[in-house]
């Protein structure tokens, strides 16, 4: 998972055929070494045509997802379990290297009330299955810590290492993001320090979702705190330009937070590339 990605958000929100075309031709255009793969409804996806893109593109791949409802792993376990290895399998099958994202529960998943024991004792099973499943294909699992406004059970760096730890297999790994560390952690740095030999991958988003360099999150203190702990992970760009309606609601994107694509790539693009050459991220 090594070097710059994007996440596909940036052209599409829907993996069918057409998407994936208009994604893999756009991210092999401005060089990038991988692409985030959002994996809304991994079932309809077509595999042996992401892989064959891909592979003709020389392009490596993640794929992420947050679980649909149905599955939320805190309240159904083995509804989670079972789409998960889903998932799993479709990453494989694309040839991507890791499954990310909100794998523990849904995006916009709130009870009003503090995450209970049994929620997490219902996560650690589901991804201790899922972890299994993924390793015998090969595939490492990534949990991502998001805001309290997505989600409830996992919203900082310590309390993804806390699950990566109790799970205790060699592929599962914390995944952090800009935006969110911006709302929970105090000070990013310390987010960061605090994943330490278990982050793997990091979203480079802003305050707003927009173009990276343009809003409020401390990049030098972040790239520093990188390159301290020695991270050779993978860095993805991830900034959110059109979304559909069930996907703004659990991000809660209303309004437009860039111009257009043209913007968040020409200006935020290189402006993280730079910010990651400068601390020898890639």
């Amino acid at each position: 998972m090594q070097g710059f990605g994007v996440h596909t958000s940036m052209w599409t929100m829907t993996w069918d055929r057409a998407g994936a075309e208009r994604a893999v031709a756009a991210a092999k255009s401005y060089g990038v070494d991988f692409i985030e793969i959002a994996l809304l409804n991994a079932p309809a996806v077509d595999a042996a045509h992401s892989r064959a893109l891909l592979e003709k593109a020389g392009l490596r791949a993640v794929c992420s997802l947050g679980l649909p409802e149905h599955a939320w792993a805190s309240r159904r376990p083995e509804a989670a379990i079972d789409y998960l290895k889903v998932a799993i399998d479709k990453t494989a099958d694309i040839g991507a290297e890791a499954l990310s994202g909100v794998i523990f529960g849904g995006i916009g998943e709130r009870t009003g009330v503090p995450p209970t024991q049994q929620e997490y004792d219902n996560i650690a099973r589901a991804l201790t299955a899922a972890a299994r499943h993924a390793k015998a294909r090969g595939i490492e699992l990534g949990i991502e810590a998001v805001n309290r406004y997505e989600n409830h059970l996992i919203n900082t760096a310590r309390q993804a290492v806390e699950m990566v730890e109790r799970i205790g297999a060699d592929n599962i790994f914390v995944h952090l993001d800009t935006y969110h560390m911006n709302i929970e952690e105090k000070g990013a740095a310390n987010g960061i320090l605090d994943a330490r030999e278990h982050l793997k991958y990091i979203h480079m988003s802003e305050s707003d979702r927009g173009t990276p360099g343009c809003g409020n999150v401390p990049w030098d203190e972040i790239c520093a705190t990188l390159a301290a702990i020695g991270f050779r992970g993978g860095l993805a760009m991830e900034s959110f330009i059109n979304m559909p309606p069930e996907v703004a609601y659990g991000l809660a994107v209303w309004r437009p937070v860039a111009k257009d694509e043209a913007e968040v790539m020409g200006n935020g693009l290189p402006f993280l590339r730079n910010k990651a050459r400068q601390y020898g991220l890639i």
